[in-house]
């Protein structure tokens, strides 16, 4: 089944105590159609650059298995971002240029309202809503967010929460959605709001996915060395999204399963800097992980 993708490509220059690295790809929908290609064969992405958007990165991501036709090109200069991790379960932003993303707001192509599956990565809720009533039939639309859209824009956030099925979202996040201090009473509070799942992010320490009469733990996957956890959260539901388009329906067990699935893209991705970790591997390559998830957690 098809999967639509629709968030933020940037120029991302990163620094921490593994190294350095200038005007690498990244931005939310660069990590999530990456990491979702190596399990759904039919990828999309939508997403705004600049003329200064090296050609060599379409061409990458065409490669992989992700169709970028609906990348518009503007006039101006592709979205960069600059940070530094002194530990890496933090960034700390030293520049934001938004650039062309900064009036982003897509028309969707007309083949692609047909989409089945949607993620809308962590945007402007506004910007949210205006996709999802673009949007056909789709069988099942998940989103991101942050805190910034929480504080600064609660109201087209809690609008755009009840047209959506799942709810990619952190510990502090949903606390601060929810106005709540502990978080299963913030649990309770936000699937009032409309989502019929979330997906709470617990970093390293792995994710909880959350029903009204159910919940599911999986831990993060254990790695020995991590260079860069930029785009972790982004490569994590990617490819929770990609698993779900792949079975073309959503159960509990299929749930489970693409949360633990998810956590493993994401594990491959902070192997490396930038994307390059996801590019080396395969669909065999998440199973073989899945399957020692398995005998970790002793789940069916």
């Amino acid at each position: 089944m098809s999967l639509l993708i629709v968030g933020s490509i940037a120029l991302d220059s990163i620094e921490n105590h593994q190294g350095s690295v200038n005007d690498v790809l990244g931005g939310s929908a660069i990590y999530a159609s990456i990491s979702a290609s190596r399990l759904c064969d039919d990828v999309a992405i939508v997403g705004v650059v600049g003329k200064d958007f090296p050609k060599e990165h379409i061409e990458f991501l065409e490669k992989h298995g992700v169709n970028t036709y609906a990348i518009f090109f503007n006039e101006g200069l592709t979205f960069r971002w600059r940070g530094r991790y002194n530990n890496l379960n933090q960034a700390i932003t030293l520049e934001t240029s938004l650039n062309v993303f900064e009036n982003f707001d897509p028309v969707i192509p007309e083949d692609l309202q047909d989409s089945s599956f949607i993620l809308l990565g962590n945007i402007d809720p506004e910007i949210q809503l205006n996709i999802i009533k673009q949007m056909k039939k789709p069988a099942l639309i998940a989103a991101d967010t942050m805190n910034y859209w929480i504080i600064k824009k609660i109201d087209a956030l809690l609008e755009m929460l009840k047209h959506i099925d799942i709810l990619f979202i952190n510990n502090e996040e949903i606390k601060l959605l929810a106005q709540k201090h502990y978080l299963y009473d913030a649990y309770q509070k936000a699937l009032n709001y409309g989502p019929d799942i979330l997906v709470v992010k617990k970093g390293e320490h792995g994710v909880m996915v959350v029903k009204k009469d159910s919940y599911f733990f999986t831990p993060g996957y254990p790695l020995e060395k991590v260079i860069d956890t930029t785009g972790a959260g982004d490569c994590f539901s990617g490819g929770f999204m990609g698993y779900v388009a792949s079975q073309g329906k959503i159960n509990d067990h299929i749930l489970k399963q693409a949360a633990i699935i998810g956590t493993i893209s994401s594990a491959f991705n902070i192997e490396s800097f930038s994307v390059d970790s996801l590019t080396k591997i395969t669909h065999d390559h998440i199973m073989k992980r899945f399957e020692d998830m398995k005998k970790y957690t002793q789940f069916d």
